[in-house]
């Protein structure tokens, strides 16, 4: 898949907005590598040593920092270019500055930087280090501007996801599974959170459409305030499940850990977030089909098709920019950068084809997702939002 996604990156259309007026490491991998793409190749990556900054998480999050990871870890592995990690000493804007500046004093000269938290980090470094680039994942043009950032520079890129789009698949997939009790529970209530939220219910209610069903169709909606389970979060999912929640969209890190102790209790069952998260809720719970699908984005084809980029001379296509990426594709929902896992999902109703027709609708305009989180998408369907966990 991400062959296949690097080469739609380097030739498809795809939706792009421009934001332009326009501490200490704690563990490191490093890899060198004989490229298998020749020696031309090599030595151009060997201009590049690539350094990437965890967020709050770490390199085993099973989501943001260890796909980030494992993506430039390849990469470094194919092209022989020099790659290491910075761990901040903690999680402050001083301490990811800290660690970005370690890594310029080793040597590195391109820093990825996976979540919306590294906007003020980047808008303390980037004019200070016009000579390191900067490719920061799921940053968006409210994150900077709240950092005091109004013009993006040449020497950083960003790009933003359309989760709404992914959301909406999981919702109206499960639906259409047979599911009418859903839930969300959401981490922080950030925009990217807002809109895998919003979609989903909006892909739950067309699906009870369509179905016939919306009567029976509810969801429950919350935010837990955090990216990691606790007892309290816990607890509030044990009441859902236990008053008939069937299957909960758990999205924002570590957050899905609440969710799925408690849908192991009770039966019930989960939809992961940004990875397939099937492989690590099954290995960690071992309970067969807990995770039913994961609502995707395409982090390690971007970070890839990026670096690619970086190492071949064409960092001017993303200078400056925020590039908003999702659907490029309506034949092959595999090249888009928001989508569901079809090897991995246990559903049965919901097919492949199925799953096929609506990406195809979604590409095409048929169906239209509303990107807006000013309000709740208006609906059919029963939506019961309760206040912050915490």
């Amino acid at each position: 898949m991400k062959k296949k996604l690097l080469s739609v990156l380097l030739v498809a259309a795809m939706a792009v907005s421009t934001f332009v007026a326009c501490g200490s490491s704690a563990s490191s991998d490093s890899t060198s590598a004989t490229t298998t793409e020749g020696a031309a190749e090599s030595e151009a990556a060997s201009d590049f040593r690539i350094a990437m900054i965890t967020d709050s998480g770490d390199i085993t999050d099973q989501s943001f920092n260890q796909t980030t990871y494992e993506a430039i870890q390849a990469f470094s592995a194919e092209t022989g270019a020099d790659f290491q990690y910075y761990k901040p000493a903690d999680n402050t804007d001083d301490d990811r500055v800290a660690a970005f500046e370690n890594a310029v004093a080793d040597g590195y000269n391109v820093v990825v930087c996976p979540g919306y938290l590294f906007a003020a980090m980047i808008a303390e470094v980037a004019d200070t280090y016009p000579d390191v680039t900067i490719i920061a994942l799921d940053c968006g043009e409210g994150d900077f501007a709240d950092a005091g950032m109004t013009e993006i520079p040449s020497n950083v890129c960003a790009f933003t996801y359309q989760e709404e789009l992914a959301g909406y698949m999981a919702g109206y997939a499960v639906v259409k599974e047979g599911y009418t009790k859903l839930g969300f529970l959401g981490g922080i209530a950030v925009p990217a959170v807002i809109r895998y939220g919003y979609g989903f219910v909006a892909g739950a209610d067309k699906a009870a459409e369509e179905l016939g069903n919306s009567s029976e169709v509810e969801v429950n909606y919350v935010y837990g305030g955090q990216f990691q389970g606790d007892e309290a979060i816990t607890a509030t999912m044990d009441s859902w499940y236990s008053n008939g929640t069937e299957i909960v969209f758990a999205c924002g890190g570590g957050i899905y850990t609440s969710a799925c102790e408690a849908a192991v209790k009770a039966d019930g069952h989960v939809v992961g977030v940004d990875v397939d998260q099937s492989g690590v809720i099954h290995d960690q719970y071992d309970v067969e089909g807990l995770c039913v699908t994961s609502a995707m984005k395409g982090l390690a084809a971007t970070v890839e098709a990026t670096l690619t980029d970086v190492v071949n001379g064409n960092w001017d296509a993303h200078a400056g920019k925020i590039e908003n990426l999702g659907l490029v594709s309506g034949t092959d929902p595999s090249l888009n950068y928001v989508q569901l896992p079809t090897d991995t999902w246990t559903m049965e109703n919901f097919t492949v084809d199925d799953y096929n027709t609506l990406v195809s609708q979604m590409y095409d305009g048929t169906i239209t997702v509303d990107v807006s989180i000013d309000a709740m998408p208006t609906t059919t369907i029963k939506v019961t939002e309760f206040d912050n966990i915490h």
